[in-house]
């Protein structure tokens, strides 16, 4: 385990790892925003950030989730194509509080272990609860109402996809500063093992019936797509 781990973190080490990352990142990130023009238009905006956002974070990986649950042109829908399109809508927010929480503790003030996991959870969890209980709102549900339900639907997918992902960065980065490429490189695996870790959690809550998942964009408004 320990060789493995290390051979990993030797490869994420080389800045080659990031430029590979880039040349695939980019044109991945490309295709889903001429898609998303030219023939899903009519994804609300929320969906557009949220597969942008997904990509840019894992690439070919977020662009294979998007092409699968995300556009008009699925043959069918099913709680595996909305568990794929719920867990992307958890992971666009929370990864943004992970990238905030580790450039804050490790880059920025260089805290302890226990500070980076403790202070990175609660930016993901925080921001992740954002991007739930804002557009509940926005819908008309009372603020108590979107938190208590946020709270239920959502606690389970970020606690696993964050207790994942700050793990897997924690063991591969080690003490990388912001300077150093494994830094970089380690969030971006970390990034997508918590998406890969979260996929059966949202599975599960929406067969269990606590969430919906997200809508089926074959019956969102075309008439600008």
């Amino acid at each position: 385990m320990d060789q493995t781990v290390a051979l990993i973190t030797d490869i994420l080490s080389n800045p080659l790892f990031l430029i590979g990352w880039a040349m695939i990142m980019l044109p991945s990130l490309a295709i889903l925003l001429w898609d998303m023009r030219v023939r899903n238009a009519h994804l609300m905006p929320l969906m557009k950030w949220v597969w942008a956002l997904t990509v840019i974070y894992s690439g070919v990986v977020g662009l294979a989730v998007y092409w699968w649950s995300g556009r008009k042109e699925i043959p069918a829908d099913g709680p595996w194509r909305r568990a794929a399109r719920s867990v992307a809508h958890c992971y666009s927010g929370c990864g943004m509080g992970e990238i905030a929480g580790l450039v804050l503790t490790v880059g920025i003030l260089s805290l302890s272990t226990v500070w980076v996991a403790g202070v990175t959870f609660a930016f993901a969890y925080a921001a992740g609860f954002a991007l739930t209980v804002g557009p509940l709102m926005q819908e008309g549900t009372e603020f108590g109402a979107a938190v208590r339900d946020a709270l239920w639907s959502e606690t389970p997918s970020i606690t696993v996809m964050e207790v994942v992902a700050i793990g897997v960065d924690l063991t591969l980065a080690g003490n990388a500063g912001m300077g150093e490429a494994l830094f970089w490189s380690s969030m971006i695996v970390s990034l997508t093992c918590g998406l890969i870790a979260a996929y059966p959690v949202n599975l599960i809550l929406i067969r269990m019936g606590i969430k919906q998942g997200m809508m089926d964009p074959r019956n969102t408004d075309h008439a600008h797509g």
